[in-house]
């Protein structure tokens, strides 16, 4: 299987992976049946697995320039996929039950919002910085179709995120939403959350720079492509 073929096929069956559990039930029906916490890690090992295959087929797709890869285009992803990976440092097990990598049974403290006060979907934000940024070095035509679909469904999440949330949480809705932020930087100023946060937030930027690390020097590796400008 090559070409478009491919290509079309690892999409499709990444857009299924994530609308498909959510129709008749069938999410809550294998949650049942294996334990919530199986279920997500089965289902993270699948996304990531299909989002390996989409981009390694984007690759083997017939290539169509839209735009060229100039040299200054490659520095774009290198300097956003830092704060990209310490944004999904600092969002894995937010206690934040309304957003992706939130903990689900975490009861949310508004006096005490962490990361959330920052940003309330990390996680989103990183995917659409990682992929916004993948477009400015790959104009081609099947990698402006991956990474701006990437780009939409991360946007197209936060809302629809935070329409769940005020559903769910009804009168109680405005305690969350008042001390957190889709995006902010405020929290930065006050000291009395950095005293509270400063030790997390260090831990987690450590695990953020090193997985950097790893990732640059083995993106060649994993993605056939160097990061480092030519």
């Amino acid at each position: 299987m090559t070409g478009w073929t491919e290509y079309a096929l690892a999409l499709t069956l990444f857009v299924a992976s994530h609308f498909l559990p959510r129709l008749g039930g069938l999410r809550e029906r294998m949650i049942g049946a294996i334990g919530r916490r199986a279920y997500f890690s089965l289902y993270g090992v699948l996304s990531l697995g299909l989002l390996a295959w989409i981009i390694h087929a984007a690759g083997r797709a017939p290539h169509v320039e839209l735009w060229p890869q100039l040299p200054w285009t490659r520095w774009v992803p290198n300097l956003a996929m830092p704060v990209a990976i310490l944004l999904v440092a600092c969002g894995i097990g937010l206690r934040n039950p309304f957003t992706l990598g939130g903990k689900r049974s975490a009861s949310f403290d508004p006096t005490h919002p962490g990361f959330a006060a920052i940003s309330r979907h990390p996680l989103f934000l990183a995917l659409a910085l990682w992929a916004t940024a993948h477009l400015f070095p790959n104009g081609d035509l099947a990698h402006v179709i991956l990474f701006g679909s990437f780009t939409i469904m991360a946007i197209a999440a936060i809302p629809a995120f935070d329409t769940r949330a005020r559903r769910n949480l009804g009168a109680d809705a405005g305690k969350f939403f008042a001390p957190t932020s889709i995006l902010s930087l405020a929290p930065f100023l006050d000291l009395t959350w950095l005293r509270a946060n400063a030790g997390s937030l260090a831990v987690r930027a450590l695990i953020a720079l090193l997985l950097w690390i790893g990732l640059l020097h083995l993106h060649a590796i994993l993605f056939g492509v160097s990061p480092f400008p030519a």
